[in-house]
């Protein structure tokens, strides 16, 4: 059992994107750890600053029947911000508000995955840290138009609650054609391609805080019915980026962050001595269990 909560952590690692909103209905399980923090801000993911204009626009804007509030990002989009219908804990005085996390979410969106963000729904849930994540976090899923289709493309952001860091960003690709899903040796040596797209993308966008030292294989996996490739990005600074591309048609998929990288090996240590018990393990399991499978 826990062998099988550890395969989970590591499939965190590895750029597990689509489950911020497993973490978030787990925010209130028991037994939650809190880490003891010491806040860095990296220039990279590099948190953008808080634009006032969108709180503003935030708190004047009219809410619709569903509780959406319309806000002008101040960039290039406007997009609806609404609580997610999920449980969800509410904020506390440190923490952003929805609206400005929503609103760093989407910059990262655009700034790192080129993401339109015109016209998207932000549904966004907050979270004082859970036995997975012990980090006070709000997550946003984003998608087009009001209804929610399980085979529909989605945005994901997950930053930390009161910096704003950024911990992972994603989209999760439906393909409209049946593709191998099946481990590929040949990728474990031959992998240039993803290796070079990793490095522009993480210098283009400062992502290890200057140039990158390396990239080195991680896994392969698929989500969904598409089949990906993980790849770390190291960089002379010593901060590192996970990134995660299609092996079908080479496709950024996300990427998750050092910071966040650090905080899941945490959780891994507090396993490992036995920190929390067996029913807390088997909640582990169930959360990651269709989430993203990995070979």
């Amino acid at each position: 059992m826990i062998a099988a909560a550890l395969l989970a952590f590591s499939g965190i690692s590895a750029g597990l994107f689509s489950f911020t909103a497993e973490l978030t209905t787990q925010a209130g399980l028991k037994g939650t750890e809190k880490v003891s923090t010491s806040y860095h801000v990296p220039a990279v993911s590099s948190v953008p600053e808080i634009p006032e204009v969108n709180v503003m626009a935030a708190k004047e804007g009219k809410e619709d029947v569903e509780g959406k509030t319309d806000i002008g990002t101040g960039s290039k989009a406007n997009y609806q911000v609404s609580m997610s219908s999920l449980k969800t804990e509410e904020p506390t005085s440190i923490d952003l508000t929805m609206e400005q996390a929503a609103a760093l979410g989407i910059k990262y969106l655009e700034d790192i995955m080129d993401f339109d963000a015109e016209g998207v729904n932000v549904y966004m849930s907050y979270s004082s840290g859970t036995i997975t994540f012990p980090r006070a976090f709000w997550s946003g899923d984003v998608r087009f138009g009001k209804e929610v289709k399980t085979d529909d493309d989605t945005w994901s952001f997950f930053v930390d609650a009161v910096t704003g860091e950024l911990f992972m960003i994603g989209c999760t690709e439906t393909l409209d054609v049946d593709v191998p899903l099946g481990y590929d040796s040949s990728l474990e040596t031959n992998y240039g391609i993803y290796a070079e797209a990793a490095k522009e993308l993480a210098e283009r966008c400062n992502l290890v805080d200057g140039p990158v030292a390396d990239v080195k294989y991680s896994c392969q996996g698929y989500s969904s019915n598409n089949p990906d490739i993980t790849v770390k990005v190291e960089g002379s600074s010593g901060r590192w980026v996970t990134m995660v591309f299609s092996r079908y048609n080479q496709r950024f998929l996300g990427l998750s962050t050092d910071t966040s990288d650090e905080i899941t090996e945490k959780a891994m240590g507090d396993f490992m001595d036995n920190a929390v018990n067996s029913e807390d393990v088997e909640v582990v399991q169930e959360q990651f269990s269709s989430v993203r499978h990995e070979f």
